[in-house]
């Protein structure tokens, strides 16, 4: 029994979409089974779609389709089986004296067959492929088939691989990128172990590549401040989109420093992408005299300040139909360290599942072979730049340390009294009790890009109205 893999890109519920690339691909490969993706609306994020007749005639109608085509395979789409122009949902079925087994569900080894299909997708979490491929101990040959694609916030980042009787990886598929291909169950490949910046560079690449095509988005915009996040940003949406349809805006202050402008105009240069350049002094000073009568330098000032910055972009956003991308990152977001309807303003934010540490590990990974973001850009200490000499550790623990709480408290669920070995009681609950204060801040914040199981854009549930933090 000849038999192959086809990692492809699947839509949630556009039928037409996916039935031009499973049929495209069901042509294009010599086999006597063919294992695709699971395509339901269901397993592609449809969310409340499944509820929908319409929609779920439409799914029905496409695999009744695909096999009126008549094919001389199997083809195998998730748990759906289409063979001798009948389209049936299956757990098991026999082919050429084989038995093969269809699990949606978690792996179970306890199964007795000839090959063993798992046909959930993934959504991508980072730092779990290489224990998700060890987890795997069958019995019988294993095929893992995962999507490429977007549902919402999930990403379906492919990695599909095959593995024989004795446990040995006979073949694994890249990330991000379509692939069809035989499997040989004798032929033993060397696995390659998950790189995590590799792979987030890919992932949120690929996802703002999808977003924009499934909303129609052409062209991306966003803040250039001269900090980290927005030029990681920045580099992911060029290589996302290309450079012709990504521009910057540089919004200087009173209180923004001469490198602010210099470095965001020297990343601009290295990635070949147009600025414009608005200060926001003239504004402020305006809005001070007419509306505000009086200056008191207090936070409604700086709050006003990145309120300002948001206006102006999302002009731009509007004027041009350009999505604009937030920069705001995971460590901000879990201190609330971000303005409503000013830095957290956007359509979009490819970093938000990511700590600050993990935004510079990127960084650094993006510069492996040169300078792509300045170096100056990575040296500076973090500040929002919102009063005079303003740094984030004025308000924040150092990232370091302010990270590895809150990936041990909010990613890992650790007890704080284990938190508390490390770092201190005072420290802990005052980090904890920020990160359920600023709960109703992230509750308006954009869509982003999931990274982690525990993300603020899923898998997190906090109230925001509680009194026990």
């Amino acid at each position: 029994m000849k038999t192959a893999i086809a990692q492809i890109k699947l839509k949630t519920c556009d039928f037409d979409f996916n039935y031009e690339n499973i049929i495209k691909n069901i042509e294009n490969i010599d086999c006597d089974l063919l294992i695709f993706p699971s395509a339901s609306i269901e397993s592609l994020g449809g969310k409340d779609l499944i509820y929908d007749k319409n929609c779920f005639e439409n799914e029905t109608e496409m695999f009744e389709k695909i096999a009126g085509k008549n094919y001389d395979k199997a083809v195998l789409i998730g748990n759906i089986l289409i063979r001798n122009g009948v389209a049936e949902a299956v757990e098991s079925f026999e082919l050429d004296g084989k038995k093969i087994y269809v699990s949606a569900e978690d792996f179970s080894d306890d199964v007795i067959c000839d090959l063993y299909v798992l046909a959930g997708n993934r959504y991508f979490v980072m730092n779990s492929y290489n224990q998700f491929v060890e987890s795997i101990h069958s019995k019988s040959d294993f095929v893992y088939v995962n999507a490429l694609g977007m549902a919402d916030e999930n990403i379906f980042a492919g990695g599909s691989f095959a593995k024989n009787r004795e446990n040995q990886v006979v073949l694994q598929a890249p990330l991000c990128e379509e692939c069809v291909q035989a499997v040989d169950f004798a032929n033993h490949v060397e696995f390659r172990e998950e790189n995590f910046e590799e792979s987030i560079f890919k992932v949120t690449t690929f996802a703002l590549k999808e977003y924009c095509e499934n909303t129609g988005f052409k062209r991306v915009i966003l803040g250039l401040s001269g900090g980290i996040d927005s030029a990681l940003t920045a580099v992911l949406a060029v290589n996302a989109l290309g450079k012709e349809n990504v521009s910057g805006v540089l919004m200087p202050s009173m209180f923004s420093s001469e490198g602010s402008v210099k470095d965001s105009l020297a990343l601009a240069q290295n990635l070949g992408i147009k600025t414009v350049k608005h200060s926001i002094t003239p504004l402020f000073d305006n809005f001070m005299e007419k509306i505000a009568h009086e200056r008191l330098h207090d936070l409604a000032e700086e709050n006003l300040q990145a309120r300002l910055r948001a206006l102006i972009l999302m002009f731009f956003s509007n004027r041009d139909g350009a999505l604009l991308l937030s920069t705001g990152n995971k460590s901000e977001a879990s201190m609330g360290y971000g303005t409503l309807y000013g830095d957290l303003a956007g359509g979009y934010n490819l970093i938000c599942d990511l700590t600050k540490t993990n935004v510079y590990k990127l960084s650094n990974y993006i510069n492996r072979n040169g300078e792509i973001i300045p170096q100056e850009i990575i040296d500076k200490a973090p500040s929002a730049e919102l009063r005079p000499n303003q740094k984030d550790q004025d308000s924040l623990p150092e990232y370091a340390v302010l990270d590895d709480i809150i990936e041990m408290y909010v990613e890992q669920m650790k007890p704080l009294d284990e938190i508390y070995q490390k770092y201190g009681k005072a420290l802990v609950d005052d980090t904890v009790k920020k990160i359920y204060r600023a709960q109703f801040k992230r509750k308006q914040c954009c869509l982003g890009v999931r990274l982690t199981e525990r993300s603020f854009t899923n898998g997190v549930n906090y109230p925001i109205v509680e009194r026990f933090y």
